[in-house]
């Protein structure tokens, strides 16, 4: 019987044969109705297929604010401008909150540096409050265990860490002259880090089927809020260690550029500077960093004079107190300088305090990257679809929406400090010596006799 040269195909062979006529890949696996592979190996699976998801569209619009008192204080207000525009009474609004605030922070630089101290911690803490209550709700974190209460053991146990460093750094002297303070001087880290790892293994055990998802992405939402608030906040008291000043005129900046450039952009504001803040204008901009320069500059020189804000925060032995003069840093002496050309056919010589000309560095770095802390939080806010983080202060939202500039100048104040600015203190180098053990200080003794000759 004779043979054809063609022969029959299956629907498979022909559906290959019209795939690689028309290009297509062939290698794709085909899967039967069972659910397995043409090799016998089964897709990979999860026994948690109920698990809950992560909202695909995070929306805080449904925020409770607790804040009914001072929701009531700004429709009091609104009625009393009920005539004006809606924009002029929040400029009003606004305006003579700012005023209040400024007059409460002036009032509580006067107070000193251990009360200034205790606010920022205090701020700190409500930041947190309004950062984690919009995870909270966000993520519909109802039904999470344990999430609230770890969020709050974690702040704790990182201000500790950092604050405990801190104290130990600046008052270890009057501290290691307490008995009972002794063994937290001494096992401090080691406390903090059986502190952290006992949250963490809380967190581990408090993980609960369905939820894990949720519950790891709110320990990172929890771990990054820590990182940029307790961070900041530790780094900016310790710049009001090393000096009042170092507090005062870096927050006085930020002040002065976030007024500046809202009344720059509220009256000729015509160009959006960015789209995550559609308000915000490159005039304003522009204006608020002009001014921020000069203020600066004139600020500088009139807190330089004095010397409770130039001093550093030490502990004086001698009167069991707090020292509250000292001889300024050259930094805050003032000096004579020859002016350059063409500016020496005006005037030969200048007399200034040095922190002047760094004034202008770090009024630079507060007019041109300080907004773009302000740039960040808008965007966190427009992710989670919320107008403020809160309603705490009329006119201006919450603790967040007013400090989130503070929080990177803070931190490039403090590593400007460390780079320019800083000198060995006598009170912390004693501090050191103390702690070594007498061999050590016998053998301390003596490199000094030879390396001084006496």
């Amino acid at each position: 019987m004779s043979t054809n040269n063609i022969t029959s195909t299956s629907p498979d062979t022909e559906l290959h044969h019209r795939n690689v006529e028309h290009g297509q890949n062939t290698n794709i696996p085909r899967l039967s109705d069972s659910g397995i592979s043409a090799k016998g190996v089964a897709p990979p699976t999860t026994e948690d297929d109920d698990m809950e998801p992560l909202p695909s569209q995070p929306s805080g619009a449904n925020m409770i604010i607790e804040e009914s008192s001072i929701q009531a204080l700004m429709q009091y207000f609104d009625g009393l401008l009920v005539g004006l525009d809606q924009r002029w009474r929040n400029w009003i609004i606004r305006g003579i909150f700012s005023w209040v605030m400024i007059l409460g922070f002036a009032k509580l630089v006067s107070m000193g540096p251990l009360v200034v101290s205790l606010v920022v911690l205090l701020i700190q803490i409500k930041c947190f409050q309004e950062i984690i209550n919009i995870g909270y709700v966000v993520y519909k974190s109802h039904n999470l265990p344990w999430f609230r209460t770890l969020s709050w053991y974690f702040l704790f146990t990182s201000n500790y860490w950092l604050y405990g460093e801190s104290l130990i750094h600046h008052f270890g002297f009057m501290m290691h002259k307490n008995n009972f303070l002794q063994p937290l001087i001494t096992y401090h880290r080691m406390i903090a880090f059986l502190l952290y790892t006992s949250g963490f293994v809380g967190f581990v055990l408090s993980l609960k089927k369905t939820y894990y998802l949720k519950q790891f992405t709110l320990f990172g939402y929890t771990h990054i809020t820590l990182m940029i608030l307790v961070t900041s906040s530790h780094q900016m008291i310790q710049n009001i260690c090393e000096g009042m000043i170092w507090f005062l005129f870096p927050v006085s900046l930020i002040i002065c550029n976030d007024i500046m450039a809202y009344m720059f952009g509220f009256f000729f504001g015509r160009t959006p500077l960015t789209k995550l803040s559609p308000k915000k204008t490159w005039e304003g901009f522009i204006g608020g960093g002009v001014s921020t320069l000069v203020f600066g500059f004139i600020v500088a020189g009139i807190l330089s004079r004095y010397q409770f804000l130039v001093c550093p925060l030490e502990y004086d032995d001698e009167t069991s107190a707090l020292a509250t003069s000292c001889i300024p840093m050259p930094l805050f002496q003032k000096t004579v300088y020859t002016m350059p050309r063409p500016f020496s056919l005006l005037k030969r010589t200048l007399e200034l305090y040095p922190f002047q000309l760094h004034s202008l560095i770090l009024s630079l770095f507060a007019s041109s990257i300080g907004p773009f802390g302000g740039f960040f939080a808008s965007g966190f806010k427009r992710a989670f679809r919320i107008k403020d983080f809160a309603a705490t202060i009329p006119g201006h939202g919450g603790f967040v929406d007013r400090f989130d500039c503070q929080i990177i100048m803070a931190l490039f104040t403090n590593v400007y400090i460390s780079t320019f600015a800083r000198v060995a203190s006598p009170n912390k180098l004693i501090q050191q010596v103390l702690a070594l053990t007498p061999e050590n200080r016998e053998e301390f003794l003596r490199l000094l006799r030879n390396h001084f000759k006496f």
